[in-house]
């Protein structure tokens, strides 16, 4: 799958959970606006229609659930070897300004509304996509008419697994007649006003998943390796005989990136 990134519109509201979560209160730095993704910018979600429903009571909101959730995906950031902490969108772009297309990092959102941002070199530089979290799931940001349609993942590397696979399958294609590729929006730059920061392009820029920019303090150890390798392979470790404590190792990252 190959993503399109186009030109900025003003980014809506996010959805609160609950109260103001207090690492949404701890962050000071702001980060610039980012662009509502166009209607049909990734996979759909939802395939046909559901009837309408009558008005219910809200859901009430679990901050223990919320809790769970978000030390569950910092764990598996953590063992990725890929998550870059609280670096700053220029020291994103630093890094990333010479690697690949595709070339790609998670780090800490200096917007107090989110958590995380995506960070990608795609072919006209490194560019940022925040990761908003509502209802104890992750999905990349989005407007209102596209959020139906943008898929939802319980923690952050199953989201950005998803786009890596998707992305590999639009490339192994064939298709002499490839389908019109998907869009995310271009951000604004994290420093507004710093000189030293080139204007965002209004011309569309191509967006594509393919590595991910390992951080050498987190660098990946042999048992980790060993562990993906697995994961590619065998779509259920609890059918290996294995002892109980590599089983449960095994289950700690339980993914391909």
């Amino acid at each position: 799958m190959v993503l399109c990134v186009q030109g900025p519109c003003p980014l809506l509201a996010v959805e609160r959970i609950g109260q103001r979560p207090l690492w949404a209160q701890s962050l000071e730095l702001p980060e610039p606006v980012m662009q509502p993704l166009p209607a049909g910018a990734f996979l759909e979600e939802v395939t046909e229609e559901t009837p309408a429903q009558p008005e219910s009571e809200p859901k009430v909101l679990d901050p223990e659930e919320d809790l769970l959730c978000i030390a569950k995906t910092f764990s598996y950031l953590r063992e990725s070897g890929w998550y870059w902490g609280s670096i700053t969108a220029s020291e994103a772009r630093q890094h990333l300004q010479k690697m690949p297309e595709g070339t790609f990092l998670v780090r800490d959102s200096t917007h107090p509304s989110y958590l995380f941002t995506l960070s990608v070199k795609t072919t006209r530089g490194p560019t940022n996509v925040r990761i908003e979290y509502a209802d104890s799931s992750f999905r990349l940001d989005s407007n209102c008419l596209s959020r139906p349609r943008i898929l939802a993942f319980p923690d952050v590397v199953s989201l950005v697994q998803h786009y890596v696979a998707s992305c590999a399958a639009d490339t192994r294609s064939d298709s002499p007649d490839p389908t019109p590729t998907p869009a995310l929006p271009i951000p604004k730059e994290e420093a507004p006003g710093d000189p030293a920061l080139p204007a965002p392009a209004a011309t569309a820029v191509h967006l594509k998943l393919v590595q991910p920019f390992v951080r050498r303090s987190s660098a990946r150890s042999l048992q980790h390796l060993c562990r993906l390798v697995i994961n590619r392979l065998v779509a259920d470790v609890d059918c290996l005989p294995l002892p109980r404590r590599m089983a449960d190792y095994l289950r700690q990252y339980p993914f391909q990136l």
